[in-house]
């Protein structure tokens, strides 16, 4: 016999109550419990869970932006270290910056905006000095000055 012929002799050859062979009464009554936990939570998926769902107004968002903002700007080691140099605790900072009020951490983050990026000046006054010197050389080229002697007035 082949192998499929077996197993269709053994599927007739099976107890009419649904029960396999060798399978004792325990199993089935496992089984069954199985079963039955398997119904209930199937059942279960269908039921709407309590979820509370709210809008979120634009002010709580930018409010928790902001603080984020500063937070990052505390965070920073440069930062730390100048608030150590002046004699300040960065977790006393922290809990100030956690006290404040919606509106003051507006303001806050508002003027950290404003801050310069970096460097102390020296940039603003090299600037400064080249756009100077440029119009002295015009002028000076022009004739309505004569400031530089390496240049010839343009007649």
């Amino acid at each position: 016999m082949t192998p499929s012929r077996e197993l269709f002799y053994a599927a007739e050859t099976a107890p009419s109550n649904g029960a396999f062979q060798g399978e004792s009464k325990m199993m089935r009554k496992f089984n069954r419990f199985v079963a039955s936990v398997l119904i209930v939570c199937t059942a279960g998926l269908g039921l709407p869970l309590p979820a509370q769902a709210g809008l979120v107004g634009t002010q709580e968002v930018m409010a928790s932006a902001q603080r984020s903002e500063i937070q990052r700007y505390l965070d920073r080691q440069e930062v730390r270290d100048q608030l150590q140099a002046m004699g300040i605790d960065a977790a006393l900072v922290e809990a100030r910056v956690a006290a404040l009020s919606d509106e003051e951490a507006r303001t806050l983050a508002e003027r950290l905006n404003a801050l310069p990026a970096g460097g102390d000046g020296v940039g603003a006054v090299v600037g400064a000095l080249l756009v100077i010197f440029v119009i002295l050389l015009i002028t000076d080229l022009l004739g309505w000055t004569k400031v530089f002697p390496f240049t010839r007035t343009i007649k």
